[in-house]
């Protein structure tokens, strides 16, 4: 559910492929490196060891622009 995109009945589709691409990649990284979960109580990039801290979103961004 934290992705509309994969629910029916709702507005949040893409018509092209390319932009479904895009919001998968935006929404797999911030899950891994901003979203801190409540079992782990860290991120899973941090547990994976890929980063040391919780990213925010401005971080992300930044990586990636």
């Amino acid at each position: 559910m934290g992705m509309r995109r994969m629910t029916r009945l709702t507005n949040a589709f893409s018509k092209k492929w390319a932009n479904l691409k895009a919001a998968y990649a935006v929404w797999f990284a911030f899950y891994n490196f901003c979203r801190v979960h409540t079992t782990l109580r860290v991120t899973p990039a941090m547990t994976a060891g890929i980063t040391d801290h919780i990213w925010s979103v401005r971080e992300l961004v930044e990586a990636v622009a």
